[in-house]
């Protein structure tokens, strides 16, 4: 089962390449991917195989797969008519095809998310697969983009069957958390009972009646008929809406007699089987006309597998195989028409079965298969169901006669909507000569033909070959309850009986209804019984989009303090509500456990208090970040040096960025006209304060247990060979967390980017050699001065005015011992306090005293390399990193230690993490050169041009 995954993937991803080598003629040996997987299906026909492997055990995610008699019937469907569709696109069509190369790989991968679907006993997983079909259907249904009759039906498609699917999606979770297992097989066999799984099967059969377009949720399936032939023949015939058909067929065993099972499936699918009849009876493309009849057939289905009995199940699956047959066999006949004729119109095709007699054949037995007419299977199955519903012990006897009036009726419109089919297709309508779409077509190839003619053909051997398809059917329907019923075979002579008699009443109804086509067509369907599903969903979106304009124009003004003030407020609102009508958990709150802490306290308060009312922005900041400073004081205290370390270095690399930001802003604010709000602001503020003071105290309070943290620095030193927990945490037992973090940095420094430059990021920060001469020339006097400078070479370039002797002496004898000091941090983490994170911020504010130093052209000087290529360098360390642990026997991100001894270093012990840890240092060091680069360098040289503008200016 596995195998056949793996093989539809490499071969969807191989498509485009061979479509590009082979043009149309690749569907041929891409073909050959779904036929050869049906031949592990009938060499494993008749076993029950597992398959078991372990993905994501703690989320209940195993990869469970099971190949029963039920997923071999669907199986040989999916792959059979899989593969014949696949050679159908050979001949369909042509080399120039836009986009042919991704069509083909969408439809093999399509081939394989289906078997997945069908094999997936872990329900969770069958969501997964479920969703991709959805997908998947979406790119083909809008195959042709560029015209916005797809693009439609390809979004109305998605949003109907992706609600379905998420409601599908809680009904399982609840199902699951439920019954304890996510697994289909041990949910079936041990069904829980009660209000909740209730209300998990509707859910789930929300989502299993919107797959397969049962009423009210079926008007996506006409519109998908924009999707080329070949989709419609497959997806819309044999594979994707029979998804809905097969769930509810696997879950019938255990849910049938649960109370809203049967109420649900059997009305909405008898409405579904008249509903679309009538309308099959209004279309005039026949592509139309097949697609309301698909409606109609899968509400019959869904009503046969849904009645929860032996025989009715045995009915379902025949017609699940017969409709697979004929609707494909004749989404083929109508692509073949279209492909010759250039027309589906009934209106516009006359004469056409004299021109294409082959093809009318075809189409005729499909059509009589799809009307039930012996001896087609389709005969053999709905005398079946007949029989089954007439006898079925599950229902009462005035809804089983109601039941089967409704069969009968959208049965008698399935004739009459098959007569017109192939009448409105291949007649000759009181025509004399044909008509001219059908006077310019040209033959269909034997190759063409081919697909479509075996499976009609097929199903006149199936009808008379029944007993086979009995045994092929009946083992899956004997998971059923039989009710004593006395066993039942296909056949295709029962006797007379009244099932037979009223299959005398369908075809005699359909054939009457037929002949009264002229009074059925002067019924003008103007206002359809239920309302038209198609405007009830433009009309549902336009609500949705009315709402959320007129909520978004409510709760956004435009106002960041007030979108700010609603932010915050609710933060202190909903906990602090809860919190009071809650019980009360004994709080223990210690204000302050040394005097020290006491005064640290007062000074941060001091700065908080003195940043609301200096009107001073630079002032502001350095207050504000005093506050940060004294949180890291208070991390030292506590014995977290790393945190403390990693505070400091952290608040004074942002204050640089506030000072890079204020040079281009007032220096004071102007709050004149927010003077009445500064009170609100106030207690707000406050408030706020109170309330993260009051949640922190009841969050300590709430702990029962012993802390995790008190196992942390065994497991650090165990599991990731290093003394300091903080760092081990980082680049071990939480890396895929860090790599997260540092990809939004790496987000982040783009975006700053992308604002400064705008148009376009430019590459390393400027060097000495780059500048203007009038730049050289101007800032220096004494030019064999500036020759003889061996430090700080962009220092020349700086206005005397601005340049400062004591800073830069200084910068020339401290920026090598902070160099130092970073690199000693980088390699001292994973034992002491420092690691990559802490390294890259000293390397950084090393950075940023040369550029305060010396310019934006010592910038460049310092470090010639482009900001972007020391992000990207970081970025491959750390993902290597999961690579490399992989060929060390380690997992993915997680420390593996490679032991040497050296002839003078002796024992040296090498911790992979720190090649991930070399990767954040990196990126921290990028992300600070390309800040630099953005907020200093640039703005410096957009600076320097106004100035000389505003020179030059007369």
């Amino acid at each position: 089962m596995l195998a056949i995954l793996l093989a539809h993937a490499a071969a969807a991803l191989l498509a485009p390449l061979f479509v590009r080598w082979w043009g149309r003629n690749a569907f041929f040996p891409l073909a050959l991917v779904p036929l050869l997987s049906l031949v592990w299906v009938f060499g494993n026909w008749g076993t029950d195989q597992t398959l078991k492997i372990e993905w994501v055990p703690g989320l209940s995610m195993n990869i469970d797969m099971r190949f029963d008699s039920l997923a071999a019937i669907m199986s040989l469907l999916v792959l059979g008519i899989g593969a014949l569709i696949l050679l159908y696109c050979a001949r369909y069509f042509e080399n120039d095809e836009a986009r042919l190369g991704l069509f083909a790989a969408e439809m093999v991968a399509f081939s394989g998310a289906m078997f997945g679907l069908i094999t997936s006993d872990n329900m969770l997983v069958l969501y997964i697969f479920w969703e991709i079909t959805t997908v998947l259907s979406f790119l083909l249904v809008g195959h042709y983009a560029e015209r916005a009759s797809s693009r439609r039906a390809a979004t109305q498609a998605l949003l109907v069957t992706t609600a379905g699917g998420l409601a599908m999606l809680v009904g399982i979770i609840i199902l699951g958390q439920v019954s304890g297992t996510y697994n289909l097989s041990e949910l079936v066999a041990n069904a829980p009972g009660g209000w909740l799984p209730g209300v998990a099967i509707v859910l789930v059969l929300i989502g299993a009646l919107s797959k397969s377009a049962i009423v009210p949720l079926h008007f996506w399936l006409p519109g998908a008929m924009a999707a080329p032939t070949p989709v419609s023949g497959y997806l819309h015939a044999a594979a994707m809406v029979k998804a809905g058909i097969y769930l509810v067929a696997r879950l019938a065993p255990g849910f049938a007699d649960s109370g809203p099972w049967r109420a649900t499936v059997i009305s909405l699918g008898l409405l579904s089987m008249i509903l679309a009849g009538w309308r099959a009876l209004r279309a005039f493309d026949l592509k139309l006309i097949l697609a309301f009849g698909t409606v109609s057939q899968l509400g019959f289905l869904m009503v046969l597998v849904g009645i929860g009995s032996e025989k009715a199940m045995l009915a379902g699956l025949t017609m699940v195989i017969a409709h697979a047959m004929f609707k494909a066999a004749l989404f083929m006949v109508v692509g073949i028409v279209d492909h010759t004729t250039g027309t589906r119109d009934i209106r516009k095709l006359a004469h056409l079965g004299k021109k294409a007699p082959w093809l009318a054949a075809i189409a005729a037995l499909a059509a009589a298969s799809m009307a039930g007419l012996p001896p087609m299977l389709g005969f053999v199955g709905k005398e079946t169901a007949l029989s089954a519903v007439i006898s079925t012990p599950t229902l009462d006897p005035t809804v089983a006669a109601v039941v089967v009036a409704g069969l009968v009726i959208g049965s008698i419109l399935t004739v009459t909507y098959s007569i017109r089919f192939v009448w409105g297709a291949f007649a000759r309508k009181q025509l004399k000569r044909p008509s001219p779409s059908v006077r310019a077509m040209h033959a269909p190839s034997a190759m063409f033909l081919a697909a479509p003619a075996f499976l009609a053909v097929l199903g006149v051997i199936a009808g008379f070959g029944s007993s086979v398809v009995d045994g092929i059917v009946s083992p899956y329907a004997r998971t059923l309850p039989s009710y004593g019923q006395e066993p039942y075979h296909l056949a295709l002579w029962h006797g007379f009986n009244l099932p037979l008699a009223l299959t005398v009443v369908v075809v005699t109804g359909g054939v009457g209804l037929f002949i009264a086509h002229r009074v059925v067509n002067r019924l003008k369907f103007e206002h359809p019984p239920l309302g038209n599903a198609d405007r009830i969903y433009d009309n549902v979106l336009k609500f949705m989009d009315t709402l959320s304009i007129r909520l978004t124009g409510t709760t956004q003004r435009g106002s960041l303090p007030l979108t700010q003030g609603t932010i915050l407020l609710t933060l202190v609102l909903l906990p602090m509500i809860v919190l009071i009508v809650g019980q009360d958990s004994g709080i223990d709150y210690t204000l302050w456990n040394t005097p020290l802490q006491l005064v640290i306290g007062v000074i941060m308060i001091a700065g908080g208090l003195g940043a609301t009312v200096m009107r001073n922005r630079l002032a502001s900041v350095i207050l504000v970040g005093l506050t940060g400073y004294g949180c890291g004081v208070i991390f030292a205290i506590h014995g977290a040096p790393d945190l403390a370390l990693t505070q400091f270095l952290v608040e004074t690399l942002t204050l640089v960025v506030f000072v890079l930001v204020l040079r281009k802003l007032p220096a004071e604010v102007d709050d004149r006209g927010s003077a009445g709000s500064r009170g609100p602001r106030a207690v707000l503020a406050v408030a706020v304060g109170a309330t993260v003071s009051v949640l922190g105290a009841f969050a300590m309070n709430a702990r029962n247990t012993a802390p995790v943290s008190l196992l942390l620095p065994d497991a650090a030193y165990e599991l990731g060979d290093g003394k300091n927990v903080i760092n081990v945490i980082l680049v071990d037992i939480r890396a895929w967390d860090t790599l997260g973090e540092i990809c939004v940095l790496l987000v982040a420094a783009t975006g700053v980017a992308s604002l400064v430059f705008r148009n376009r990021r430019f590459g390393s920060a400027p060097r000495v050699s780059d500048a203007p001469a009038s730049n050289a020339s101007s800032s220096n006097s004494d030019a064999n001065f500036a020759a003889e400078t061996t430090w700080l070479l962009g220092g020349d370039l700086i206005d005397p005015r601005h340049r400062s002797l004591i800073l830069e002496v200084t910068t020339r004898l401290i920026f090598p011992t902070i160099m130092v000091l970073s690199i000693y941090f980088f390699f001292s983490g994973h034992n002491a306090p420092g690691g990559g994170f802490a390294g890259g911020l000293t390397a950084g504010l090393a950075l940023v005293l040369r550029y305060l130093a010396g310019g934006r052209y010592e910038l460049g000087e310092t470090v010639p390399i482009d900001a972007g290529k020391i992000l990207g360098l970081g970025l491959i360390f750390a993902a290597g990193t999961a690579v490399a642990s992989m060929f060390l026997g380690a997992p993915a991100l997680s420390s593996a230690t490679l032991e040497v001894t050296l002839p003078i270093l002796g024992d040296i012990k090498l911790v992979t993490a720190l090649f991930f840890d070399l990767g954040v240092y990196l990126i921290v060091v990028g992300l600070v050169l390309d800040v630099l680069r953005s907020l200093g360098a640039r703005l410096d040289a957009q600076v320097e041009m106004q100035s000389q503008s505003r020179v030059s200016a007369p």
